[in-house]
């Protein structure tokens, strides 16, 4: 479901995937070949939400925060992943069942393990992999981590094009 709130309705880009059965609502902008898959929550009532290109945000995730939020281009959002991140670099992975709290701001090139918790205000460094709960800075990203950052995306870049061609029964019928 898209939904307005207080007259501020998501900005999608045509060629963006948003699942039927997720929840865009406020002052939203979804980037070129970007999704937002089944069960997810992407709610902009406190500030506004921007997503890049080809970011994914995977089933049932939340993206929410107490005030303006960025996502960059080319995020894995992985799957029942909640982001309240103020912002989230250009190819960065958070790792199925995250939990990133308000204020963090997160730089490219990372990524956030799976499970992590990542507290408040914590700045991450570009290239930079956390893990644990709470979440530390525990290395640093290495070329095969940024070839496998690129290969989720690209599963999700063509997926998004998948299920695009697929249209939706619902507005298809009488």
């Amino acid at each position: 479901m898209i939904r307005s709130l207080d007259g501020m309705t998501p900005k999608i880009h045509p060629t963006a995937f948003i699942s039927e059965f997720a929840y865009v609502i406020g002052d939203v902008e979804i980037g070129e070949g970007s999704s937002v898959w089944p069960g997810s929550v992407v709610r902009a009532d406190m500030g506004s939400i921007k997503i890049g290109k080809n970011t994914c945000v995977q089933d049932n995730s939340v993206v929410h925060g107490d005030d303006d939020v960025v996502i960059g281009d080319d995020v894995v959002i992985g799957h029942r992943v909640l982001c309240h991140a103020k912002s989230v670099g250009d190819r960065t992975i958070l790792g199925n069942g995250a939990t990133v709290n308000d204020g963090v701001e997160i730089g490219a090139d990372c990524i956030i393990a799976s499970a992590s918790m990542v507290l408040e205000n914590m700045e991450i460094p570009d290239g930079s992999i956390l893990h644990g709960t709470p979440g530390r800075v525990r290395g640093e990203v290495e070329e095969r981590h940024k070839e496998l950052s690129k290969y989720y995306r690209d599963i999700y870049v063509e997926k998004t094009k998948r299920y695009k061609r697929q249209g939706n029964l619902e507005s298809e019928r009488p």
